[in-house]
């Protein structure tokens, strides 16, 4: 078979030459690519986007590993530094931070100057915890390395924890047992210190249990009075008249039988608080001689040593141990020395009552608001302008949002309120204050937006069909959406519950002027009736860690407890989210659609 080259005649004369011609031509000449900006491709726009998200992921993982860093190693035992300065001096503490700083040349001597000025005018200095501020007025000192001459970790040095006064730093001198001075005896004061933080907590179980009963029902007898002479007109409302002797002039009725149950409480209390004198008698028998580094003493109750552990000579299990009973005492225990020493359990409770009960609140406001705009409302110009009004909410400052909560939730609402339903406690409020019914209520207002437009844009979400199907098939419209709409919906709605949980638990501004305080140690849910009292303040842990870090009387003490509090605030925060997650992922496995 011969080829297709063959079976054609061979090109003759000027036309073959013409086409060798165009051959050669065509193989010599450039083809021009095709080239195109890049802009136009989208190339530096891509490279901007993966770098901003980039940065934004180094900056949050940077922050979390800044807070989880400072946060976790705040309980660690560090050991205890004696300081001997050049000018004589004798410190004791823990070594805390340390930093490079610029002396005042003209106060150094002529040696110290001359290393200073080789160094480009700069030194460091140590900063450590000296403690002993019942002593010394101060918990923290710098010292400079040109200040120091040397420094040791003496065996003997004790770090005790104290109920008040804070941290001590020093030597055991001795102790006194049952009222016998006695030398000191490791084995001894472990058990003695067992035993008096046991009287300690059962002088505190008395007198907020059992003297706290005696003292609620006194005080609601005398409300009952109150209430009695105000309906007898024998005392105008807000009058602080004396009760007592009014009462008392009662032979019968009400009156009469409140005052004689008052004196039979009263009768209790005086049993109750002779039972706590002698404890207290028996306690002041147990104490400790303290020594500091420059031979000062004191003799504190053994029952105020919250903590001690000799910091220069313990193993790594009893610094395990001590930090994860530091842990432990942080999130199961009350505050002391103005919040910067002890636990955080108000704070965390009022913070998850306070986040749980704006959920409440918001969740029916917010997905009925965006069922009626969605499902019911004309689409109309008043539809549209209520829209931005509602998204214009969101960037309202938070802080108007508490001035409102104050202004209209607890002085208009709790006033009212108290003038109608208790009258008997006035001038005193109940719930014309702050409170945390009102801090959630507030919240519930400035996150309820959040919630509208999630809400609507699940609604939206929901396919037409299957509205058109359940409306074919004879369901009204409130039974489609009750039970096609609401359903698909969820997960969405979820979202929406979701982001304002998260805003809701980590505002502070608002709360500062509707309910929130330095210091609750009564919760909102207690033993007596009614158990659950919204009328009353709350601690939470956002301004927990405000109080802390900017209103502490040393800011250095309290630097430490607010990585701890940022730490367990947010871990509190995504505990709480990931619970919501959890149901929302359940919710859209059960009502799976392409559109979820």
């Amino acid at each position: 078979m011969t080829s297709l080259n063959e079976q054609l005649p061979p090109a003759s004369g000027a036309a073959g030459a013409a086409g060798v011609a165009a051959k050669d031509a065509v193989k010599g000449r450039r083809v021009r690519r095709f080239s195109a900006d890049l802009s136009a491709t989208g190339e530096p726009a891509l490279w901007g986007f993966g770098g901003a998200l980039a940065l934004g992921i180094i900056l949050i993982a940077g922050f979390l590993m800044m807070v989880l860093y400072n946060g976790a190693t705040t309980f660690w035992p560090k050991p205890i530094a004696q300081v001997e300065l050049t000018d004589g001096t004798v410190i004791a503490g823990v070594e805390r931070r340390g930093t490079i700083f610029r002396p005042d040349m003209p106060r150094l001597a002529e040696d110290v100057r001359a290393e200073v000025e080789a160094n480009d005018g700069f030194a460091y200095r140590t900063l450590y915890q000296t403690a002993n501020f019942d002593l010394y007025g101060d918990d923290f000192q710098w010292v400079a390395d040109f200040e120091t001459q040397n420094v040791t970790q003496p065996e003997d040095f004790y770090y005790f924890e104290r109920q008040t006064w804070g941290v001590f730093v020093g030597r055991i001198a001795g102790m006194q047992i049952d009222g016998q001075q006695m030398d000191y005896d490791p084995a001894v004061l472990r058990r003695e210190q067992s035993l008096a933080r046991d009287r300690f907590n059962q002088i505190r179980r008395i007198e907020r249990t059992e003297i706290g009963r005696i003292n609620h029902q006194i005080e609601r007898e005398r409300l009952a009075q109150r209430r009695a002479l105000l309906e007898e007109g024998a005392l105008q409302q807000g009058e602080t008249a004396d009760v007592d002797g009014l009462a008392s002039q009662a032979r019968d009725g009400v009156l009469a039988e409140s005052q004689a149950r008052i004196q039979e409480l009263q009768a209790e209390y005086e049993v109750l608080q002779a039972r706590v004198n002698e404890i207290r008698a028996t306690d002041r028998r147990y104490t400790v001689t303290l020594e500091e580094v420059g031979g000062r003493t004191i003799e504190p109750e053994i029952s105020q040593i919250v903590r001690y552990f000799p910091a220069n000579t313990i193993s790594i299990p009893e610094k395990i141990g001590i930090y994860f009973s530091r842990w432990w005492e942080f999130v199961s225990a009350e505050p002391r020395e103005a919040n910067t020493q002890g636990g955080v359990l108000p704070a965390i409770f009022g913070t998850v009552a306070m986040t749980l009960l704006m959920v409440v609140f918001v969740a029916p406001f917010g997905v009925i608001t965006a069922l009626y705009l969605r499902e019911y409302a004309k689409q109309g110009r008043v539809t549209s302008i209520v829209r931005i009004s509602v998204n214009n909410l969101a960037g309202v400052p938070s802080i108007v949002y508490g001035v409102f909560g104050l202004g209209f939730f607890a002085y208009t609402m709790g006033g009212t309120i108290d003038q109608l339903f208790y009258p008997e406690a006035l001038p005193n409020p109940t719930f014309g204050k702050g409170g945390i019914l009102w801090a959630s209520l507030t919240l519930a207002l400035l996150t309820v937006p959040v919630v509208i437009v999630a809400t609507e844009e699940a609604l939206a979400a929901v396919p037409r069909s299957m509205r058109e199907g359940s409306l074919a098939c004879g369901a009204s419209k409130w039974q489609t959406i009750r039970y096609v709409v609401l359903p698909k919906a969820l997960p969405g709605i979820m979202t929406g519950m979701i982001l304002a949980m998260a805003r809701g638990a980590g505002e502070v501004a608002p709360l500062m002027l509707v309910g929130v305080v330095k210091l609750a140690p009564a919760l909102p849910i207690d033993g007596f009736y009614p158990f659950i009292h919204l009328d009353r303040s709350f601690m939470h842990l956002g301004f927990h860690i405000f109080d802390v870090g900017f209103q502490s009387r040393n800011s250095e003490a309290g630097k430490p407890m607010v990585f701890v509090t940022t730490l367990l605030l947010l871990a509190l925060i995504v505990a709480m989210n990931a619970t919501a997650i959890i149901v929302r992922n359940r919710l859209k496995r059960k009502y799976a659609t392409g559109q979820f």
